[in-house]
């Protein structure tokens, strides 16, 4: 213990536990804000794996209506597309 003492009065050892206490909790990049930057990181890159999955199938179904039948039976389903002549009845259950 005796000896232990002269090493906690050491000035360099003071200076050093004061930065590091600094550098670790009260900095403007804490070990706080460190976690939470990779929390969004990871949040992030599977935001964009979804995006790279959905602009996949945006691409197939692209390349699918390139064909005018193919547009049109899109149209049709996804947008909800008539022709003049057409009268289109929905039926709910309620």
């Amino acid at each position: 213990m005796k000896k232990l003492i002269p090493f906690l009065k050491n000035k360099f050892v003071i200076t050093f536990s004061v930065f590091f206490i600094y550098l670790i909790f009260i900095d403007d990049n804490d070990i706080f804000y460190i976690f939470s930057q990779k929390k969004v990181l990871k949040e992030l890159k599977i935001q964009n794996k979804e995006m790279k999955d959905n602009l996949k199938v945006t691409k197939f179904e692209l390349k699918k209506i390139s064909e005018l039948d193919n547009l049109e039976a899109y149209a049709r389903e996804k947008k909800f597309f008539k022709r003049q002549d057409e009268d289109i009845f929905v039926i709910t259950n309620d």
